[in-house]
């Protein structure tokens, strides 16, 4: 069976550790979109954040989002949390394979990005605030685009890679219907 996945997620929900893991697993390419986008505008996100604003970088996002999804074979894409707020990006997508949603609560989510400057959405403030706003804005845009829903707060990542395979073996098999195992949810 050949991959060709997105997740989608919070900031930190574990995107891009259980997106390597799976594609080497499953022996495809492994994206992260949002190191794509650091190597198009040539710095990094936050420091593009800062200096054209989220507007210009959400229009970059769906460029490259488009792009990339354009490609062929198998592959595992890691999405930026932001890349489902446009409906265009969601449309992508939902088109371009099976879709994870990897939930995590907002609280699970503190817990792991506490300490990393680099995401420019959860800079200033109450980083706590932010997450919990960002999640009751995006939650329901996740789980509109997803196929899948994957809960990502006790298992490991092998765990999670597990079900994940498990998910889409079972997805596959079934021809359009897919049955739910122990971690995920499919969604309609």
């Amino acid at each position: 069976m050949q991959i060709r996945c997105a997740l989608v997620g919070m900031p930190g929900s574990g995107k891009s550790t259980v997106g390597r893991q799976l594609a080497h697993r499953a022996g495809v390419p492994f994206i992260d979109l949002d190191h794509r986008l650091e190597q198009t505008i040539g710095t990094t996100i936050r420091s593009f954040f800062e200096a054209e604003g989220e507007s210009r970088f959400r229009d970059l996002e769906s460029e490259v989002l488009a792009e990339v999804c354009r490609g062929s074979g198998g592959m595992v894409l890691s999405t930026g949390g932001g890349a489902v707020l446009r409906a265009e990006n969601r449309g992508v997508l939902r088109d371009f394979g099976s879709v994870l949603y990897l939930r995590a609560s907002a609280e699970e989510i503190y817990k792991r990005v506490k300490h990393d400057r680099t995401r420019p959405l959860l800079q200033g403030g109450n980083p706590m605030d932010k997450l919990r706003e960002l999640y009751a804005q995006r939650d329901g845009l996740y789980r509109e685009t997803a196929h899948f829903i994957i809960e990502t707060g006790r298992p490991t990542v092998h765990t999670l890679v597990n079900m994940i395979m498990m998910q889409l073996e079972m997805a596959a098999s079934v021809e359009g219907t897919a049955a739910p195992d122990a971690g995920a949810t499919p969604v309609a």
